[in-house]
C-alpha cells in the first residue's frame, strides 16, 4: 500500500490580545477594532467582547442591512444640499472669505527641536552583583512587562509551567527566564542596565532548550502569569 506524505501548511498566528501564538488546531477569530483585523484566541474571545471589539461576520452582516431611517435622512439631506451657485462655499463658508490655516513652520519646528533632546535620555539603572538579586529583580521587572499575560494565555490550556530564570555570565546585566511545557515553550531576556524586557524565543519541542535552561525549576507562575521566585 503507498503511503501518503502529510505536511502541515499552518501559518503561525500570534493572537493580538494575550500575544502568544496559537498552537496546532487552534482557531483564530477575526475581530474589527477602529477598521483594523485583529485575530483572536478562542480564550481571549470574551476579554475582545469586552474591550468593545467587533467579530468581524457580526460586522458585515450589521453594514448590508442600513436602517430605512438612515436612507430618509440622506435624501433628506441632499434636498437641503445648497447648489454651487447660491453664494455659498461647498465646504459651508462664504466664497472669498476662506480664512487662512495657520501655517508656521518655524514655530513647530522649533518645539521638535526642544522635544528631541528628551527621547534621547536614557535611564541607567544599577546591576545587583548578588545572583539572587539579579534573578529576583529580572523576575519583578518581567511582571511589570506585557509578557505575563501571554504565559496566562497558554496556562490556561496547559496547566502550569516550569519557569528557570538564570542570570548570565556574560553580559552580567542579562538574566534569562524561560517558560515551558511539554507542547511548547517561550524565552525571554531581561536587561537591568537598561530595563528592557525582549521576547529571545519559541518552539514546541523541550530538546531545544540548552540544558541549563532545563534544570530544577527556581520561580513559579500563578494564574495570571506573574512569576515569584521558588
Amino acid at each position: 500500500m503507498a503511503t501518503k506524505d502529510i505536511r502541515t501548511t499552518q501559518a503561525h498566528v500570534s493572537c493580538d490580545v494575550c500575544g502568544r501564538t496559537l498552537l496546532r488546531g487552534e482557531r483564530a477569530e477575526t475581530y474589527l477594532v477602529g477598521g483594523t483585523r485583529r485575530e483572536v484566541c478562542e480564550l481571549c474571545q470574551p476579554r475582545a467582547l469586552h474591550e468593545g471589539w467587533v467579530r468581524e461576520g457580526a460586522a458585515l452582516e450589521r453594514g448590508t442591512r442600513p436602517a430605512s431611517g438612515e436612507r430618509r435622512r440622506s435624501l433628506f439631506s441632499r434636498l437641503k444640499r445648497p447648489r454651487p451657485d447660491d453664494g455659498a462655499a461647498p465646504n459651508g463658508g462664504s466664497r472669498g472669505h476662506d480664512e487662512p490655516r495657520d501655517a508656521s513652520p518655524a514655530r513647530s519646528s522649533s518645539r521638535v527641536e526642544r522635544l528631541e533632546p528628551q527621547r534621547e535620555l536614557r535611564q541607567v539603572r544599577a546591576v545587583p552583583t548578588n545572583v539572587e538579586q539579579r534573578t529576583a529583580t529580572a523576575i519583578e521587572r518581567f511582571n511589570q512587562s506585557e509578557h505575563p499575560r501571554t504565559i496566562a494565555g497558554v496556562a490556561r490550556s496547559l496547566g502550569a509551567p516550569v519557569v528557570v530564570a538564570r542570570a548570565l555570565e556574560e553580559p552580567a546585566s542579562i538574566v534569562t527566564i524561560v517558560v515551558s511545557w511539554e507542547l511548547c515553550w517561550y524565552r525571554y531576556e531581561v536587561d537591568l542596565d537598561g530595563g528592557a524586557v525582549r521576547s529571545a524565543g519559541q518552539g514546541y519541542e523541550l530538546e531545544e532548550l540548552e540544558p541549563a535552561d532545563r534544570v530544577e525549576a527556581n520561580a513559579v507562575a500563578d494564574e495570571y502569569g506573574a512569576l515569584t521566585p521558588a
